[in-house]
């Protein structure tokens, strides 16, 4: 008890880090590599076969890299165990009964007369799961629900199936390729496979045949992804195709980009005397180039004027004066301006007051005919009110005043009536003076409720 670090003050020895360990498995020879958690297996090394748990139950894979994911925000499991003798035997035997499961099931499939091929078998280390990959060549799902009832009768396990693209087919059964190499890409190192179109022929300047261009899959080749980064970045240093450019041995026509040698074809000369030559790069002229360069500098002109950041001391030509409408164009874009301030404070629900709006555009002043014919309709238009008021007047006095007076007055007036530019009013009718005048109503009686 005496050797207690609280009891004699001796500080504990720093316990070290737990330093994080991954681990990449694959569980095919030439598959992807999914990465799992190693904290605790400090003895592991690439080679190890171990268990782990997947999607499609415990699998036994084999330790295919030590290295860290990219994502480290990813969720990784962790290995369970490392695989036992026990484990290889089971393996190993259940390997041996794939073939036997795919025969079964091709022939199942055939007395069934369902559109599908059986591809390969693949039991799990431990034999509880049978899945079998298939391909089709309809583009609907096909339905498999008859067929795997039938397999489980057969097999004392949980049977799948599992479609795969004619790029998987072809990984999974090898061959020689379309090129000739004894063993195709895809089984013999390719893990992933990357999208592929016809941009990648073009760009590289392939023939668009699709003999020469499609795979034993029936798709594009894998093998135009290979080189087409580096077409792209070559074509961005060589001149274009049919540009003139200069060569030692005169200027000449662009024919064709070699990308690989960094170079291009080039026709020198014309007629009886032409030739074609293979240039480098760094032997090119570009003549289309130097030609606009020096007609510029011939024009005594620099676009940096504008910025006033040129010291060069080449003047800009000077502006055009403006043209007879610019004024009028301003004014429309300070309306236009206004208009979409006064939108913009509605829009935020704030009252613009009249003062702050735009001022509007002064109306252009008229010539004296148009000012003289404006004043002229305004004195007519007067004097029309003005006759309309005294009749409406003289027919009231000759209401109230009943027929001796109407008579006396159309007596008293003159016996030419003047027009209305006079500003008199015109004659009475003579059926207004025999009018009756109107009674008044009698008084309308409450109702009664």
């Amino acid at each position: 008890m005496f050797d207690l670090p609280e009891w004699t003050g001796a500080a504990e020895p720093p316990a070290q880090e737990a330093r994080e360990r991954f681990a990449g498995v694959r569980f095919q020879p030439v598959g992807k590599v999914y990465h799992y958690r190693a904290d605790g297996f400090d003895r592991l090394k690439v080679g190890d076969w171990v268990i782990v748990d997947t999607v499609r139950g415990r699998q036994m894979g084999q330790i295919a890299a030590l290295t860290p994911p990219r994502d480290r925000s990813l969720q990784l499991k962790r290995i369970e165990r490392m695989a036992t003798g026990r484990d290889m035997a089971l393996r190993h035997f259940y390997q041996n009964r794939e073939t036997e499961a795919m025969i079964a099931c091709r022939a199942e499939a055939a007395d069934l007369r369902m559109p599908l091929k059986i591809v390969r078998a693949e039991y799990s280390f431990d034999g509880q799961t049978l899945t079998f990959l298939f391909s089709s060549d309809q583009e609907e799902r096909v339905e498999t629900g008859p067929l795997r009832d039938v397999m489980g009768r057969q097999y004392r396990a949980r049977i799948e199936f599992r479609q795969i693209s004619p790029r998987e087919v072809a990984k999974l059964l090898g061959g020689m390729g379309a090129c000739g190499i004894e063993q195709r890409c895809c089984s013999r190192f390719l893990t992933e496979f990357s999208p592929i179109s016809i941009k990648h022929a073009k760009e590289q300047g392939l023939s668009l045949n699709p003999h020469d261009i499609t795979g034993m899959c029936g798709r594009l080749r894998c093998c135009l992804v290979y080189e087409y980064e580096l077409y792209v970045e070559a074509k961005r240093h060589l001149p274009k195709l049919k540009s003139i450019i200069g060569t030692p041995f005169g200027p000449g026509k662009v024919l064709e980009h070699l990308a690989l040698r960094d170079s291009v074809r080039v026709l020198v000369g014309e007629g009886d005397l032409a030739r074609e030559q293979i240039v480098h790069r760094e032997q090119l002229v570009p003549l289309e180039e130097l030609k606009r360069l020096q007609e510029k500098a011939a024009s005594g002109t620099c676009d940096k004027h504008e910025g006033g950041n040129c010291d060069c001391g080449k003047q800009k030509p000077a502006a055009a004066a403006p043209a007879s409408g610019e004024a009028e164009r301003q004014r429309g874009r300070d309306l236009q301006r206004g208009m979409e301030s006064r939108q913009r404070d509605r829009e935020r629900g704030r009252t613009q007051p009249a003062a702050s709006a735009a001022a509007p555009a002064p109306e252009p002043l008229a010539s004296p005919e148009e000012t003289a014919a404006r004043l002229a309709r305004a004195e007519r238009r007067r004097q029309e009110r003005q006759a309309r008021r005294e009749q409406a007047r003289a027919q009231r006095r000759n209401t109230v005043g009943g027929p001796q007076e109407g008579a006396e007055a159309s007596a008293s007036a003159p016996a030419e009536a003047p027009g209305p530019e006079s500003g008199a009013p015109p004659p009475a009718r003579a059926d207004d003076n025999r009018r009756p005048p109107r009674r008044p109503l009698p008084p309308r009686k409450p109702a009664q409720r």
